[in-house]
């Protein structure tokens, strides 16, 4: 599915550099970014914060048949990651044939996302690679 360019530009701050928010009142983490603190609802005082990238493997999965755009990445793994500051994110892990298990360290890394070819644009963002990898 082809992202616009406005879209592609409002998604840089989270796709670029792990933005969240942080609510001080309670102290939970999110991301995307949040305006109302789902737990505290108004009397939340949301902050914006910049997620370290490093984190544990909550839950995975092998994708053998992808959806329209990611044929060509067949298989690979989709997982939840639980971030050392307590958000959750959804992402692929890449560099790995598999060696992911439920609680695997694993760092955030800059990779292309999707290209929208044929001279289109190139979007990038964050996936996750096994910590212990080199």
């Amino acid at each position: 599915m082809k992202e616009s360019i406005p879209l592609t530009w409002r998604r840089i701050p989270e796709r670029y550099t792990l933005l969240g928010t942080q609510c001080e009142t309670c102290g939970k983490a999110y991301f995307p970014p949040r305006i109302i603190c789902p737990q505290c609802r108004r009397k939340g005082k949301i902050k914006k914060i910049k997620f370290s990238g490093r984190g544990k493997v909550y839950s995975y999965t092998k994708i053998f048949v992808p959806p329209e755009g990611f044929e060509k990445q067949a298989p690979y793994m989709l997982a939840v990651i639980e971030l050392e500051e307590g958000a959750r994110v959804t992402a692929q892990i890449v560099d790995t044939c598999g060696d992911v298990k439920i609680g695997s360290p694993v760092r955030a890394v800059f990779r292309i996302i999707q290209r929208d070819d044929p001279e289109g644009l190139i979007h990038y963002g964050f996936k996750f690679r096994l910590a212990n990898d080199t």
